[in-house]
């Protein structure tokens, strides 16, 4: 450590953080409070809103629960920022949630997170959004294809380990993740030249996509709604099968059907609605260059997730008043297809194309390109982020804690960001380890939200400039229903959540070896 940081004294109840508030000296405050919550909304904006209630639909099979799964994402994402924010404005450092769980439950916490985002959590999110942009690119020019290989290495064998199969995957190089790599290299390169340029893309995009959803939602109220879907899904059958007492048939262990209960079919609808209100807690990655940052990184948290939850609900609600929610998978039209089987799972886009023919398709695949591209800057600019703080702490490697001389940004860190999202790209994985991941980022949100709470005991003279809403219950009713998501999908849907823990878990050996050089950081 620097020997020209004045030390706090021992006995200082911030002393742990402001032991390594040095390492944000050199980053540039050029963060407001407009840019944090752009970034908040283009990070949770991507490809999912437009696609994932196609899962979830049939999953439930009710329009109540299709709207009940994504009030229960709704809740637990503003009540996660809303705890966040205590813990953003108490230690607004460059790494954010690394910082929040090193401090608090220990170094060992905060690195197996900054290794799990690395791995996958922010690579892979990057990678899959990259080919999203390619797939919608795709519908103008056919030939971005992920059938059109311009080399194919080779398929990975079916690999099955009791009931989940990890083989399948194409390795190789084709238009569509070519256009997904190009993608991705151009925003961390943009990225490079300063925060502001990363910050000022992210702000147009943003709204661009904010408006396009604001724009379904309000075509859909006055140009969308279909008589024959407001009476297949609202009325008596809105609340169709939706009873606490109900059945739902569900793919269970090894792809069994099994019966099980209304609530449990809510948690494991979870996965998609959860995937795509996930991100929002990117902001705090770049706490470091925040003006202001013990009040801009609260509100952005709590404006960004509330905004972007309402135009969630508000989208389904017009799903549900364009499709009807029932379908059949053999139908020749949009409406015998209904939600449930939207040709390839392209919900938005169907609403779309019954509204106004094969020009609404297009129109919504623009909307989809631009959201998809602003999403993917916001994850790259935040992210580096993060590994730049675990380099500062010797936990990483130590050429990524090296900023550009000239733009005082994490050059090196977005260039190792950028190679191995490259790899994610070509490896045909990414989409397979979003699936495996989802359970880990819940683990990590509950174990941040006990942070807090041991936080609130052993620094309680610390400064909170901003306190949780709703403490404790509000955070303590999040720790209970993302455990019992976890304990569900371990039990449901093991695809989703033994693989994720397997990658956090060895991290855990990564650590000691990497544990030395944090000893002399």
């Amino acid at each position: 450590m620097s020997t020209d940081v004045q030390q706090p004294a021992q006995n200082s109840p911030v002393s742990d953080w402001e032991r390594h508030s040095h390492q944000d000296r050199e980053l540039v405050k050029a963060l407001g409070l407009t840019s944090g919550t752009m970034l908040v909304m283009g990070s949770m904006i991507g490809s999912g809103i437009f696609i994932v209630s196609a899962e979830i639909s049939r999953e439930v099979g009710s329009p109540a629960l299709l709207i009940g799964a994504w009030l229960v994402t709704g809740f637990l994402t503003i009540v996660g920022a809303l705890t966040y924010g205590e813990l953003a404005a108490m230690m607004p450092r460059a790494g954010g949630q690394y910082v929040y769980l090193r401090e608090s439950l220990g170094p060992l916490w905060g690195f197996l997170y900054g290794w799990t985002l690395f791995l996958v959590i922010q690579t892979g999110t990057i990678a899959a959004v990259g080919v999203a942009f390619g797939k919608f690119l795709g519908v103008f020019w056919p030939a971005i294809s992920s059938s059109n290989w311009i080399f194919h290495l080779w398929k990975v064998p079916n690999i099955p380990i009791g009931p989940m199969n990890l083989g399948g995957m194409d390795v190789g190089l084709n238009t569509q993740n070519l256009a997904a790599i190009l993608v991705v290299v151009a925003l961390s390169v943009i990225n490079i030249f300063g925060v502001k340029t990363g910050a000022f893309i992210q702000n147009i995009f943003t709204t661009a996509k904010v408006a396009a959803l604001l724009g379904l939602v309000v075509l859909g109220i006055f140009l969308g709604r279909n008589a024959q879907a407001i009476a297949a899904n609202f009325g008596a059958n809105f609340w169709n099968n939706s009873g606490l007492g109900a059945l739902h048939n569900v793919g269970g262990m090894a792809g069994q059907t099994v019966l099980v209960s209304t609530l449990t079919v809510l948690a494991m609808a979870q996965v998609g609605s959860l995937f795509s209100s996930d991100a929002w807690n990117n902001v705090t990655f770049t706490a470091g260059e925040m003006k202001n940052p013990s009040r801009n990184l609260p509100l952005s948290l709590a404006l960004g997730t509330g905004v972007v939850i309402a135009l969630y609900v508000a989208c389904n609600f017009i799903y549900l008043c364009a499709l009807p929610l029932v379908g059949n998978p053999d139908g020749t039209t949009l409406l015998e297809r209904g939600i449930q089987f939207a040709k390839e799972d392209r919900v938005a886009t169907a609403v779309m194309t019954q509204m106004f023919g094969s020009a609404g398709g297009a129109l919504m695949a623009v909307a989809i390109m631009i959201s998809t591209f602003g999403c993917a800057n916001g994850l790259i600019l935040s992210g580096a982020r993060v590994y730049y703080a675990m380099a500062k702490d010797g936990l990483f490697f130590r050429g990524v804690a090296r900023l550009h001389q000239g733009y005082k940004t994490p050059a090196i860190s977005l260039m190792v960001q950028m190679v191995w999202t490259c790899v994610l790209c070509i490896s045909g994985s990414y989409g397979q380890l979003l699936d495996y991941i989802i359970f880990a980022v819940l683990v990590f949100y509950v174990f941040t939200i006990i942070g807090l709470f041991v936080l609130r005991r052993t620094h309680a003279d610390a400064e909170r400039p901003y306190k949780a809403f709703g403490y404790p219950i509000l955070p303590a009713i999040y720790i209970v229903m993302a455990l019992f998501i976890d304990i569900v999908l371990l039990r449901y849907k093991p695809q989703y959540t033994w693989p994720g823990l397997f990658i956090v878990l060895l991290g855990i050996p990564v650590y000691y070896i990497w544990r030395p050089r944090a000893e002399t950081a």
